[in-house]
């Protein structure tokens, strides 16, 4: 990946609905330059789709929380599919130190969201969990 990936990936981040022409004209390149340049960073996997990005007037209502997993020994295979089912859990990350798991956690209301990590507990293998609901997002740099 040179530079010129790396500033078409920058563009679409801030952007992912650009025209290439228009993309094209931002980075001072032709627009087959940029549609190659797409198609290679899609079939390497350095793109692996495009998406939404929600603005505050669609997230406003959404409580989040990260939730802190430890999972007993060999229990992790049993434990993520009961997880992933959970329209609740956004995100689901596997981390060294105290925790295996670091979940992003949504909810309409405190409500939702506390019967949410109720049943993160309650999944067989779930030994520990520890709740850090979102107040404000300072910086988000995750595009």
């Amino acid at each position: 990946m040179d530079e010129l990936d790396r500033k078409l990936i920058a563009a679409l981040a801030k952007d992912a609905r650009a025209p290439a022409a228009a993309l094209a004209r931002r980075l001072g390149t032709a627009r087959t330059t940029v549609q190659a340049r797409l198609e290679r960073l899609e079939t390497s996997g350095a793109i692996a789709g495009y998406t939404v990005r929600l603005g505050d007037a669609a997230t406003a209502r959404r409580i989040r929380a990260t939730v802190l997993v430890g999972v007993q020994p060999k229990a992790l295979a049993q434990v993520m599919p009961r997880l992933q089912a959970m329209p609740a859990v956004e995100v689901a990350h596997t981390t060294s130190g105290r925790f295996d798991l670091s979940l992003q956690v949504a909810a309409g209301s405190t409500a939702e969201l506390d019967e949410a990590l109720d049943a993160i507990g309650r999944i067989p293998g779930v030994e520990d969990t520890e709740s850090l609901v979102h107040l404000s997002t300072r910086i988000d740099r995750a595009l």
